[in-house]
């Protein structure tokens, strides 16, 4: 089973990170929710405070296939300025694992210097903080292993997207039908 680690710091959007836990999980993958605080608990942009799985100091990220970026403004800046977490997104991306972001948090992606040459969207004003991507303005795009969305209202797709990248267009296709998205 495939093991994905969707990452919460404060300010998060409340809306992707439920929508993409909720739907890779209904996909059957293993789904970590993990708290980039000093608690398991992450408050979002809405003060909505979610309950992680686990905290990032005690993830094994060799048994992680994933690494996944809700976003929100505050919760984005949150996460790039986590020095362990930008460690595992290069180390993830020198090894061609899948990576995900949206909203906000392709940021993160983009001031690595991992959207170089790559196609990819974001929430709108964000797009210059996306370095060296082409940007598109579809709502999600795959571009080799990183996948980006552009905002709270396509986070199923985005999820789904996540789910054909494993699984097939096939299994995502029909969950969407079954959740009454496609």
């Amino acid at each position: 089973m495939k093991k994905i680690a969707v990452h919460l710091a404060d300010g998060f959007e409340e809306i992707e990170a439920i929508s993409i836990i909720d739907v890779l999980r209904r996909a059957e993958f293993d789904v970590d929710v993990v708290s980039m605080n000093k608690s398991m608990e992450v408050n979002g942009a809405h003060d909505i405070t979610v309950k992680a799985d686990t905290m990032f100091e005690d993830l094994d990220y060799t048994n992680i296939d994933m690494i996944v970026l809700p976003g929100g403004v505050s919760g984005a800046r949150n996460l790039q300025a986590h020095e362990g977490l930008q460690k595992q997104i290069l180390d993830f991306h020198a090894s061609d694992k899948p990576l995900g972001a949206i909203c906000a948090a392709p940021l993160v992606f983009g001031n690595l210097g991992l959207l170089e040459g790559k196609t990819a969207t974001c929430y709108p004003g964000f797009e210059s903080e996306l370095k060296g991507a082409e940007i598109s303005e579809n709502t999600v795009v795959q571009s080799g292993t990183i996948v980006t969305g552009k905002g709270a209202g396509v986070a199923i797709h985005f999820a789904l997207k996540i789910v054909e990248m494993f699984k097939g267009k096939e299994v995502a296709d029909d969950l969407g039908k079954k959740m009454i998205v496609v």
